[in-house]
């Protein structure tokens, strides 16, 4: 095996701040410095990057002027652009802007790093967004987690909306997973600033331990060999410490940043939001003891103790054996329409015929088969609002995806080593494998959504065979939670690892999560995460959004506008509410099931998201 070099690209990442003229306290001396910062005036800006609601609406990206050279400026406008579509409904029935959200524009700096845990192989992205009508008496930050395995703006459309028009800085980290994919044939990968750089020519944001003849992508989540789930509230800390060390470089002639001087609410969704629970577990030293103020978690990604607690690993190689099977159980009027519905059945029909032969259902025709998936779905704990909304997953093949990136993460493997033989590369038509364009390579870091499948880089299944080409490794990926292999121990001890604590205690903590989600349900997260808090005399508020489901980006497909709620405005509310706890005004929202209407096929109204007042 052949280590390819990664601890040279971090000569300068923990060097201490030089800014405020020697005032630093020590802990604030060992923060990370801005490696690159960049200035957003004029035609550009932070929340939007100049293209404003009708360029994030446009439905072609952001051109590069050269495809195979795309500059800083146009990478950063373009992954701006993919990741509020990839999380925001902005849709013209949706009325982001208008209903909900905020999408003024501001302008300032954004101070950037690779910034690195002290035990990690591999870097997470940071990146500070100081806004020029900064707040310097208040002195807010608002440090968020991207949302899935997104890149380092993955968080820009749940925090930068509420936090920049206030004066607010905001902080990103992508957590240590994001879109820095390694083409191991070229030897390239992006650099800090986005751009494509070779091995051993420029410092690159993700360089893997590989054989020397290894050929497709290497995926940062999937091959860092750091679990970077254990370690995600350690990757919003560091975030936060680096929204100081940035905020000490933009405001030098002021009293230095600290924690104790600096309210700091953490806020994500989806994995983000998981993230932000990591963190509220995690204590500071001395003066800088209590250096969270609060949090907002929406539906979050957390692996609780007690009753119902589920990691997402489990349900979802569950979910991906079983349940295109068990959609056929419910009537197909039900369930709003996947992707390519009509080609989808046969294909489910299909799956439920090898789970028979594999003696994982029952019957002896398809409609017994199906109503036996979903049997079992149902008695492991999913409802049938997730069943309906996890169509969309399946419709996706977002089950296999997730399941493939985990189970290489958890278990720490390298490039090559997946237990189920999966790896990732660029593809033909007909799915063998190629080497990656130029182009293709240049634009992984702004289009990438951190998984595979997309941008050009696709799944390499090895075990693929017919009638049912994806159950032989499916059937892996699922036996790695349920078997004793040595395999399977390895994977499921990098899952333990992720398992949540306690929030500190006297945090405040909003936990939001839509009754419908489908790909993280709150029967196995929020729920027994709460009742965990609770138990143990924490002070967590829950709120229950009836008729939302997981993914706000796609209420852009009628059938889904017309059947869910966003969720991104209850975030907004209650960052709004426990701002106005830590102000003195007001005292946290008390629980609530809030009975959200959906927009049918007109046109969203700001009452009937029902947001408690």
């Amino acid at each position: 095996m052949l280590r390819l070099p990664s601890a040279l690209l971090f000569g300068i990442v923990l060097a201490g701040c030089s800014s405020g003229g020697g005032r630093q306290t020590p802990a604030a001396a060992a923060m990370i410095e801005p490696q690159r910062i960049s200035e957003h005036r004029g035609s550009d800006d932070l929340l939007t990057a100049g293209l404003g609601l009708d360029g994030l609406r446009a439905m072609a990206p952001p051109a590069f002027a050269d495809a195979a050279t795309p500059t800083p400026q146009e990478l950063r406008r373009r992954a701006i652009w993919n990741n509020w579509r990839g999380i925001a409904d902005l849709s013209p029935t949706g009325r982001y802007g208008e209903a909900y959200g905020n999408l003024a524009s501001i302008h300032g700096r954004e101070f950037s790093a690779l910034a690195k845990l002290p035990d990690a192989r591999q870097p997470h992205r940071v990146l500070v967004q100081v806004p020029d009508n900064f707040d310097q008496k208040k002195r807010c930050v608002v440090v968020a987690a991207s949302s899935g395995s997104r890149g380092v703006y993955g968080a820009i459309a749940v925090a930068a909306p509420w936090a920049l028009p206030k004066g607010c800085a905001v902080a990103y980290t992508d957590k240590g997973a994001g879109t820095d994919y390694f083409d191991l044939d070229a030897q390239q990968a992006p650099r800090e600033d986005g751009t494509v750089g070779a091995l051993g020519e420029a410092e690159l944001a993700f360089t893997p331990d590989a054989p020397v003849a290894a050929s497709g992508v290497a995926v940062k989540h999937a091959h860092s060999q750091d679990n970077p789930e254990a370690d995600w509230g350690r990757h919003v800390k560091q975030a936060a410490e680096f929204a100081l060390s940035a905020l000490n470089q933009a405001f030098p002639q002021v009293t230095p940043f600290r924690f104790d001087n600096t309210r700091v609410i953490a806020v994500g969704i989806s994995n983000g939001g998981g993230a932000v629970l990591r963190a509220a577990e995690l204590d500071g030293t001395g003066a800088e003891k209590n250096w969270l103020d609060a949090v907002v978690a929406g539906e979050p990604n957390v692996l609780a103790q007690g009753p119902g607690a589920r990691s997402l690993y489990d349900y979802t190689t569950e979910a991906a054996l079983l349940m295109p099977c068990a959609l056929l159980h419910l009537p197909a009027a039900s369930l709003p329409q996947p992707p390519l519905r009509a080609q989808a059945e046969p294909l489910w029909a299909a799956r439920c015929a090898t789970l028979r032969m594999a003696g994982l259902v029952e019957g002896d025709t398809i409609q017994a088969q199906a109503h036996s998936a979903y049997q079992q779905l149902r008695g492991s704990g999913w409802t049938d609002a997730a069943l309906t909304a996890g169509a969309l997953s399946v419709g996706f093949d977002l089950w296999r995806a997730v399941a493939v990136t985990y189970a290489s993460a958890y278990g720490r493997y390298g490039v090559g080593e997946h237990p189920c033989g999966y790896a990732f590369a660029a593809q033909k038509a007909d799915f063998s494998e190629r080497q990656a364009t130029g182009a293709e390579r240049a634009a992984w870091w702004s289009d990438g959504s951190g998984i595979p499948p997309g941008s050009g880089v696709g799944i390499v299944d090895t075990k693929l065979a017919p009638p049912d080409f994806t159950f032989p490794a499916l059937q892996c990926l699922r036996e790695l939670q349920t078997g004793d292999s040595e395999a399977a121990k390895r994977v499921q001890s990098g899952i333990a690892e992720t398992r949540a604590g306690l929030p500190r205690p006297g945090l405040p903590v909003v936990v939001i999560h839509g009754t419908d989600d489908g790909l993280i349900p709150p029967a196995f997260t929020s729920v027994p995460y709460v009742a965990q808090a609770r138990a143990a005399g924490r002070d967590v508020r829950y709120w229950q959004v009836r008729n939302a489901q997981h993914f706000d980006g796609f209420l852009a497909l009628p059938a889904y506008g017309a059947r869910y709620v966003p969720l991104l405005p209850y975030v907004y509310a209650a960052l709004d509410r426990v701002d106005a706890l830590l102000d003195g005004k007001a005292a946290l929202p008390t629980d609530a099931v809030i009975d959200a209407k959906p927009r049918g096929t007109g046109q969203l109204e700001a009452a009937q998201l029902a947001i408690p007042r």
